[in-house]
């Protein structure tokens, strides 16, 4: 564990935990600090003044970032026939029906998105207990339940993200790889904040974007300065 807390030791130097960073630096602080031996994501969380347990206070959707995650991203999808082909040929990793339904409930996740054409929704619906807990149960309103089902994919590999806000107001993503260009860091995280206020519902009071904070995966944190992610 030594060589751990020697390896943060060093991330966290001149890193001012109570500063609150423009953006610009918070991106160059946060690649200086992402000294692991991969490449780490980066990540935002931000904390909203919503209560998620009411409906008119839920926060989710789907954004495609302008530079993409970095992340390798696998695809399963629920179609039939032609829309099965079509699904292949747009680059889906796993494709089925019912054959798909019964590997999942026999354990086989090894997929990051999941996407149904409408007709396999009677099929997918049972599977809720497995896919709803870890965010993946296909949602027309997240464009995950469509007949484009190439259209679907290829958003999903080019870096589509999902965001949902967890009970305690807060939402966290990965918003691309220490290895990415600042102004590209910059453009996504840009991007993403604005679907974040787009998405505002309408019970929201009072402040609603509280807080924003950027991390790697193994760096230290920084805290930005709301002010200037705008624009």
């Amino acid at each position: 564990m030594a060589h751990i807390g020697k390896r943060l030791k060093t991330s966290y130097e001149g890193v001012d935990r109570e500063k609150f960073y423009g953006l610009a630096e918070a991106v160059k602080v946060i690649k200086a600090g992402a000294k692991a031996k991969f490449d780490e994501t980066v990540e935002i969380a931000l904390n909203l003044g919503v209560d998620p347990r009411h409906a008119d206070q839920m926060v989710r959707g789907v954004i495609e970032l302008p530079h993409g995650t970095g992340k390798t991203v696998r695809v399963a999808v629920f179609a039939k026939a032609d829309k099965a082909e079509e699904a292949r040929k747009a680059g889906a990793d796993i494709v089925g029906a019912e054959d798909l339904a019964e590997q999942i409930q026999g354990g086989m996740m090894d997929f990051d998105r999941c996407i149904a054409t409408p007709d396999m929704m009677g099929v997918v619906g049972r599977l809720g207990k497995i896919l709803g807990p870890r965010n993946l149960m296909p949602n027309p309103k997240l464009g995950t339940v469509t007949p484009n089902v190439t259209e679907a994919v290829r958003a999903a590999k080019a870096g589509q993200v999902q965001f949902r806000v967890e009970k305690a107001g807060i939402i966290h993503a990965g918003i691309g790889k220490a290895s990415f260009d600042e102004d590209k860091l910059v453009a996504n995280i840009k991007a993403f904040v604005d679907a974040i206020n787009k998405a505002k519902p309408s019970g929201a009071k009072g402040t609603y974007l509280k807080k924003v904070s950027l991390s790697s995966t193994m760096g230290p944190g920084v805290k930005l300065d709301i002010a200037t992610i705008g624009g």
